[in-house]
């Protein structure tokens, strides 16, 4: 734990809410500052695009991201060699002939993301964010400064104004972020980010007893619209609805990180009075997929080149699934090309009634995690946060056996000390309280029969998956 985390901790709640406050006043000007709006601007331009002027887009922003790599990052500069890529090569490829270049697995940017797939020839301010890691270990994704801009602007322009609502309206988030320190179960369980009105709630907590503080929450600081984790929405509209709490009516709700049922739209719609928009991207920010006010999900073009690919790394058929295959547009600190992200998608070749020009996507089949419940009634899916810089751990998965047992699935490189046990035991129970908990170090975790990487599983009732 770091000294900040340790001062946060041990603060009373409103000392909390000001540095959470503080904390987001120095977040909101490194994604909304600098060049945001001019490329906000450029995104909104954009979406008038005919299919033409988008094909000319990406193959002129490919030309610069392949050339870019192949004279400044070790990693590409080598795996093209290799293919027998060179400049004269990289100069005739295009998004129709991109798949002569390699393809970046995930084991690839876990092993040199921090190294050689950096550019020699870096932009100011990068740091690196750790992806979600619900297939394994976190990946770590560099961002400069203008990149986060660039990303939160096109973010801006189809995310949030496609929901008709603003990155300016107060809005409240359900994330990973630890907000309670330990395992208390005490309210509030939301803070307070003034600098850009956002009610940041606590996804450990969520559960009958506690409904009533987080509708509070909601009310306190006029929420319009909810966004964040899918799942942790919906446990929290559905407690709503059977405790019979009366919920604000919101603009909409936006969710992220798990695939968006038809049950949880229906009950967004029921408890909020609102439309859900569903989308897709990732902390990679190599690829952006948004829905609509039609209801369509568009490829947003300007983010990156999305090929949807079979087994046989062809292109999949409209109305049949296939693997995503990203390149970025947006990070030339540490390019993303051909990267095989872990999704997959169902494209469509039907055009949306918005008259955007924009490739529409049937569905994103994404994965489905089961739920975690806690001996007080907590819900819970994401367990990412146990794992992070844990770096023996290449693969994990989370069991729930009982309210009371919890079996930990691990493959490691054979070097997971005592210390790592024992954090991932208190990491554990800092979420769900005491419990008998069981390490198993293993050679592989099975694929489910849709070859998909499941990370949590339960063997308790109430799932909720159409």
């Amino acid at each position: 734990m770091g000294f900040q985390e340790k001062i946060y901790n041990n603060s009373p709640v409103f000392i909390q809410n000001l540095l959470v406050s503080a904390y987001g006043y120095t977040w909101r000007k490194r994604r909304f500052g600098g060049v945001f709006k001019q490329e906000y601007l450029k995104a909104k331009e954009r979406e008038n695009f005919a299919a033409e002027q988008w094909m000319d887009y990406q193959n002129e922003h490919l030309q610069q991201v392949l050339l870019h790599s192949f004279e400044n990052v070790p990693f590409y500069q080598e795996s093209f060699k290799k293919k027998g890529v060179d400049t004269n090569v990289i100069k005739k490829i295009s998004v129709d002939t991109i798949s002569q270049l390699p393809v970046l697995s995930k084991e690839d940017l876990r092993k040199y993301g921090s190294s050689t797939l950096l550019s020699g020839k870096r932009e100011h301010g990068g740091v690196f964010f750790a992806s979600s890691g619900s297939t394994g270990t976190p990946t770590q994704i560099m961002y400069s400064h203008a990149m986060h801009q660039r990303w939160f602007a096109i973010f801006e322009a189809r995310v949030r104004n496609w929901a008709r609502v603003s990155s300016l309206i107060p809005r409240g988030m359900i994330g990973g972020r630890r907000i309670l320190a330990g395992a208390e179960n005490k309210p509030p369980f939301y803070r307070y980010n003034s600098f850009e009105k956002q009610v940041y709630f606590s996804a450990y907590h969520i559960s009958a007893q506690n409904a009533g503080n987080y509708r509070q929450g909601m009310e306190k600081h006029h929420a319009q619209y909810m966004t964040g984790y899918a799942m942790s929405n919906f446990f929290l509209a559905r407690f709503f609805k059977e405790l019979g709490i009366d919920a604000p009516q919101l603009k909409c709700v936006i969710t992220s990180s798990e695939k968006l049922t038809n049950e949880m739209r229906t009950m967004f719609k029921e408890v909020y009075g609102c439309k859900t928009f569903d989308g897709w991207s990732g902390v990679e920010a190599c690829g952006l997929i948004t829905e609509c006010e039609h209801s369509s999900l568009h490829i947003s073009p300007d983010a990156g080149i999305i090929e949807v690919l079979d087994n046989n790394m062809n292109p999949a058929k409209a109305g049949e699934p296939g693997d995503v295959y990203c390149t970025g547009f947006l990070n030339v600190d540490q390019p993303l090309i051909r990267y095989k992200i872990g999704d997959q998608i169902i494209l469509t070749d039907k055009t949306c009634s918005c008259g955007r020009a924009m490739p529409v996507v049937q569905e994103i089949t994404g994965r489905i995690e089961d739920v975690v419940i806690g001996k007080d009634g907590r819900e819970m899916v994401r367990f990412h946060g146990i794992f992070n810089g844990l770096h023996s751990v290449k693969q994990a998965q989370v069991i729930q056996e009982s309210l009371d047992d919890i079996i930990i699935r691990l493959v490691t490189d054979g070097q997971l000390g005592d210390d790592e046990r024992m954090l991932i035991n208190k990491r554990i129970e800092s979420q769900l309280g005491e419990m008998n908990i069981v390490i198993e170090e293993v050679e592989n975790i099975p694929l489910t029969n849709n070859g998909k990487f499941q990370a949590v599983i339960s063997k308790l009732g109430r799932k909720n998956h159409d």
